[in-house]
């Protein structure tokens, strides 16, 4: 059995330091996606969760099972946040954001294999989400970022830092992207990492 450690391999991407914002080239990757609007923790916000995490850990078992005889961990969920007017984003206004949740697949998972899942997940466990997952590339590029250590209501200052590492370079793009990389029900608040990125042009 092949094992793949993903984390390390994308290293700059999934652990950066929490020291300083850093400046990174984020290549096309595929994701499982689910839309929605409001606050985190809202009802369609946990079915999209919800969704993701089956569905992708029903592809990591469907992936070992198969000829290819690969393990690997699942990817974090991450999301991406905007409003429609990004000059107005604020932490304090979560009840405006709109949102993309999303895992991120391995470049062996191919759009076939996934149906398959999506249809035998649908069946077994028929999650509330479940017929909004699409899967897709998405590609940011140029970004800043930073972690961030602590609970997501004390997160402003960080953004405020990845804000100011890129006015002073160039003009912000795309939307507001985090990366959870804790698991907040069982590690405490103040423990949280959470990556935080922003797409910029120079």
């Amino acid at each position: 059995m092949k094992k793949v450690d993903l984390k390390k391999e994308l290293k700059h991407l999934y652990r950066p330091t929490a020291k300083e914002v850093i400046q990174v080239n984020v290549p096309c990757m595929n994701y499982l996606f689910v839309d929605g609007e409001g606050e985190p923790g809202s009802e369609s916000y946990v079915h999209a969760v919800e969704a993701l995490f089956a569905t992708s850990y029903a592809v990591k078992f469907a992936i070992k099972r198969s000829a290819l005889e690969t393990d690997y961990g699942v990817l974090p969920l991450e999301g991406l946040w905007w409003v429609d007017d990004m000059s107005t984003f604020s932490t304090e206004r979560k009840s405006d954001w709109k949102w993309t949740m999303m895992i991120m697949q391995p470049e062996f998972v191919t759009r076939e294999l996934i149906n398959q899942v999506v249809q035998e997940v649908t069946q077994k466990k028929n999650p509330a989400a479940i017929a909004k997952l699409r899967f897709d590339s998405f590609t940011e590029g140029n970004c800043a970022q930073i972690l961030h250590v602590g609970p997501f209501t004390e997160e402003g200052p960080t953004v405020a830092r990845v804000h100011q590492f890129i006015d002073a370079r160039g003009k912000r793009t795309g939307k507001h992207h985090e990366i959870y990389l804790s698991d907040i029900r069982r590690a405490n608040p103040s423990n949280w990492k959470t990556v935080i990125r922003q797409p910029f042009e120079l």
